[in-house]
């Protein structure tokens, strides 16, 4: 436990430091888990940034229908994590630094009843000093990530040991979390929560007849290195295919500028979302937050990003979703399981650079192949868990702490 201290403490110092630097203020009394408290206790739930929230969305919506007498207060590592929360009318601010202290400050000021982290974002000193039920929503652990845990010793077995409620999002993670030191009472079922993604009804009609569906293209989550294939090959297939439209959606969106300068030096019109633009360029840059549901409903062909790079690749269950014909590059390791199984089943074209993305979108532009696609791969991403099933079992560990439930005014709580 020294060492993650001394760690963090020096992890710590450079996150206040470049806060202060850049006058965020708002950000250091985040960091230090000061500023405006709302009153109660609360549920806390913490995910990295926008992609863990997204997933794990119908679960906050059935918790929040099923005990409506517990505020649910979100962090983030992000602040387009914590926008996003907030666009939903969740109590949202960035994460705390994992400093014993800090935390203390956090659960005594929120009241905090018990936490639920997402994924692999299991910080020892909050979980260590929560005082109810820690719960893991998608828990993931990778063979690099249980060896770099091995340098502070049993510390992961004794968080782990903290853990209520574990439920893994593949069955290697849920094994090495078992090996790690994972009590077998609370290994819960293997869900991948991205596969529960459910459509918002999110729509803009302006832009709707804008784009044929047919003949437009999404690359979805792009990444510094990823824009300048997805604009070679799209200028590779209009030669064929003049009346092809693209959509560009950078991860993040805070690099349109330079996105926009690699559209314009390729000679393409660019029109911004974020701007306002009419959407009549040629390529349509999609540099906001939160609307990307938007943009799948209007592609019929999807580039996954994040596939040619390092990062291991974003989600493919929600563009699945849409019934859209779906393209990824050889990076899948995020999702290998879901991505195997499109591949096996020819629901989807692996790519490794602009020719061969080029010609995938030449094969996939009959409209009837996109939709022959796209419905393969909706029903074969299909969650097999269900949501109740889930909010069943995390309302269960709520109750047995004693957490406010609603009543039905005559002090009878209502189940």
């Amino acid at each position: 436990m020294a060492l993650y201290r001394l760690l963090v403490s020096v992890f710590a110092v450079w996150v206040l430091a470049r806060a202060a630097l850049a006058r965020d203020w708002s950000a250091l009394r985040d960091r230090l888990a000061l500023g405006p408290v709302a009153p109660g206790p609360h549920l806390w739930l913490h995910a990295a940034s926008n992609g863990e929230l997204a997933s794990v969305r119908p679960v906050i919506e059935a918790l929040r229908a099923a005990r409506p007498g517990l505020p649910l207060l979100v962090t983030c590592n992000s602040a387009s994590g914590v926008a996003l929360a907030q666009s939903w009318g969740l109590c949202a601010r960035l994460s705390p630094l994992d400093l014993g202290w800090v935390a203390r400050r956090m659960h005594r000021r929120w009241q905090v009843v018990a936490h639920i982290a997402m994924e692999s974002e299991l910080w020892p000193q909050r979980l260590l000093a929560c005082p109810g039920p820690v719960l893991v929503l998608g828990g993931r652990l990778t063979h690099g990530t249980a060896r770099g845990w091995r340098i502070f010793g049993g510390l992961q077995a004794r968080l782990l040991g903290r853990v209520a409620f574990l439920s893994a999002q593949d069955d290697g993670s849920r094994a090495r979390f078992l090996a790690a030191g994972l009590p077998a009472r609370a290994a819960g079922p293997v869900v991948d929560l991205k596969a529960l993604y459910a459509p918002p009804d999110l729509r803009d009609p302006a832009l709707e007849r804008a784009f044929d569906r047919s003949a437009t293209w999404l690359a979805a989550s792009t990444h510094e290195g990823e824009e300048e294939t997805v604009l070679d090959a799209h200028l590779a297939a209009r030669a064929q295919d003049p009346g092809l439209r693209l959509i560009l959606a950078p991860r993040h969106p805070r690099r349109a500028a330079e996105v926009a300068r690699l559209i314009a030096a390729r000679g393409l019109t660019c029109a911004r979302r974020s701007e306002g633009e009419p959407p009549e360029a040629e390529v349509y840059l999609a540099d906001t937050l939160g609307e990307m549901a938007l943009f799948y409903r209007l592609a019929g062909r999807v580039f996954i990003g994040g596939t040619l790079t390092d990062r291991g690749g974003h989600t493919p269950y929600e563009p699945a979703a849409f019934g859209a014909a779906l393209i990824h590059g050889p990076d899948v390791a995020n999702f290998a399981a879901p991505f195997a199984a499109l591949d096996h089943a020819g629901a989807a074209l692996r790519i490794t650079d602009a020719a061969t993305l080029a010609r995938a979108l030449a094969d996939l532009a009959p409209p009837a192949l996109q939709q022959q696609r796209g419905d393969a791969a909706q029903h074969l991403l299909r969650p097999e868990a269900d949501v109740q099933d889930l909010l069943k079992t995390l309302l269960g560990h709520l109750d047995a702490a004693a957490l406010p439930r609603q009543t039905d005014g005559k002090n009878r709580h209502i189940p």
